[in-house]
Parts: C-alpha cells; structure tokens; sequence
C-alpha cells in the first residue's frame, strides 16, 4: 500500500451543485415530535448536513440543500419522517460535477 493520502472537501463539491427551492411544497416533512433517537441517526447519516443540533440541543432540520439521495428515508423509514418524495420538476438538486 502507498503512504499517499487523500482528502476530499465535501462542501467544495456540494456547493457545485445548483438548487431550485419550492417554497410552498417541502418534498421531505418531518412528524411533529420526532424522537432524539431517530433524529440523531438523520444527523450521523444525512450527506448534505440538513438535520441538526445547536449548543442547547435544539433540532432543526431544512429541506433546502438536499440531495434527494435518500438516506433519510432508508435510515428511519416511517418514524419520523412523515413525507418524503421526489421534488416537483424543475425543483431540487442540479448536479454539476461529475
């Protein structure tokens, strides 16, 4: 094995990518109350960052940004996400690398 070692700026690539928001329709809503539990498992696997915590361990969570891989959906299923679908055309992630 080489020694040579590789770094990958995430955000670098993400920031490539060209996002059309729908305002007036989330493609991904969350329940009410979402358990710690379920939602900390969206913040370890969510590749765009979208689920978080602040210093107080307030969640919050934005549809805007992501990258309708569906990560959310696999890793939780129907327990706290209450909708996930594709967003309408036009809307959504525009990938522009690779």
């Amino acid at each position: 094995m080489s020694d040579i070692k590789f770094t990958v700026n995430v955000d670098e690539y993400l920031s490539l990518n060209k996002y059309e928001v729908d305002e007036s329709n989330a493609h991904i809503e969350l329940v009410d109350d979402p358990s710690d539990e379920e939602f900390d498992k969206l913040i370890l696997v969510c590749p765009a960052a979208l689920y978080k915590r602040d210093e107080d361990g307030k969640k919050s969570f934005d549809y805007a940004g992501c990258l309708e891989c569906g990560t959310c959906r696999i890793a939780c299923g129907d327990t706290i996400i209450k909708k996930w679908e594709n967003p309408q055309p036009t809307m959504g992630v525009e990938y522009r690398f690779g």
